[in-house]
């Protein structure tokens, strides 16, 4: 799997610039879900030819009841999913109690971190860095992100952590052609999985932001040999109820990065939504084969699905060459009509 960073710190230290830089976009997939108190953005980033996730998290201004409190846990959950962490403070504004808190946090939980000390244009590199050492996380690195300065050799020590020659054993364990799953929360991705593998392999539960780690399992169709990216985990059903957690964004992504064909289910009881025209945007720009599934259409009303089907008509003009069924996971119907 490929490399997740996420960029931490205090608001207006340069973190969405730097992200902005890293991916060469002003474009990312923004979560967005309820619960969340402050989006996330994640994008894909290359650089030397190693690929890698990069979040954007919201800042945290250091006005919170300690670094436990709702908002500054919402802003690092992205800590969690990520490998590394690359930190940001800003060097005109010296060091702060927020940035000091922000270390405790990342010390506390033994995650792997590069300190930044951006806007250093026009400062002497040593002067404004040296401050920061009081932090205790090792080098602190200068950088200008608006004009790329220092971001190349930030990267270059960041993606040296990740060795490109060790192999993913569960790419090579994985056979034929590699399908991903995706979709919203509780859009029905466990249940198609388990109707298309014939077979109850994950734990389906009516409850959003269930699971969360990506599981490859391989099968056989009329004597072809398919593996099946779920973006959701394999759960005893004991541990569901501990499970009112994140969706987790990243997991997909790398499930994209790896998948031959994605099949993008959409809640047809609810339409098209935008977070599903940016998972199909991150889709259609990772080159893969695009299938949309409609799912939960044997339930709706003549008139709805009318709607649905002009709305399609309307905003998806941009990816006639994708194929588009109208499916239900529960009951089976058109869920064939996936492999065609």
């Amino acid at each position: 799997m490929v490399p997740v960073i996420a960029l931490v710190g205090r608001p207006n230290v340069g973190k969405s610039t730097m992200f902005n830089r890293l991916t060469r976009t002003r474009d990312a997939l923004v979560a967005n879900y309820a619960g969340l108190t402050r989006d996330r953005k994640y994008g894909d980033g290359e650089m030397n030819n190693r690929k890698f996730i990069v979040i954007d998290t919201g800042g945290i201004s250091g006005d919170e009841e300690g670094i436990d409190s709702v908002m500054a846990e919402q802003s690092l959950l992205a800590v969690e999913e990520a490998d590394v962490v690359i930190f940001m403070v800003d060097s005109r504004d010296g060091l702060t109690s927020a940035d000091s808190m922000i270390a405790d946090h990342l010390r506390i939980n033994n995650k792997k971190a590069y300190l930044v000390a951006n806007k250093i244009d026009g400062q002497n590199h040593d002067v404004v860095t040296a401050a920061f050492y009081e932090l205790g996380l090792g080098n602190v690195y200068g950088t200008t992100a608006t004009q790329g300065r220092g971001v190349k050799s930030l990267m270059d020590i960041v993606l040296g952590e990740f060795d490109e020659n060790v192999e993913d054993l569960t790419d090579d364990q994985a056979r034929g052609i590699k399908m991903a799953i995706v979709g919203r929360p509780n859009v029905g991705k466990s249940t198609l999985v388990n109707r298309l593998l014939g077979e109850d392999r994950v734990v389906v539960y009516d409850q959003p932001g269930t699971t969360r780690d990506s599981v490859y399992i391989n099968y056989q169709r009329n004597e072809k040999d398919y593996t099946i990216i779920d973006t959701a985990g394999i759960r005893r059903r004991k541990n569901v109820k501990e499970s009112i957690e994140k969706f987790s964004i990243v997991k997909t992504l790398q499930a994209i990065s790896d998948a031959n064909v994605v099949v993008l289910l959409i809640d047809a009881s609810e339409g098209l939504v935008d977070q599903d025209l940016h998972l199909m945007g991150h889709i259609i720009d990772a080159g893969r084969a695009l299938v949309v599934g409609l799912n939960k259409w044997d339930g709706l009303k003549s008139e709805h699905k009318d709607f649905i089907k002009s709305e399609l008509e309307r905003r998806l003009r941009f990816i006639d060459f994708a194929d588009i069924h109208f499916i239900s996971a529960l009951h089976g119907t058109g869920v064939g009509s996936l492999y065609g």
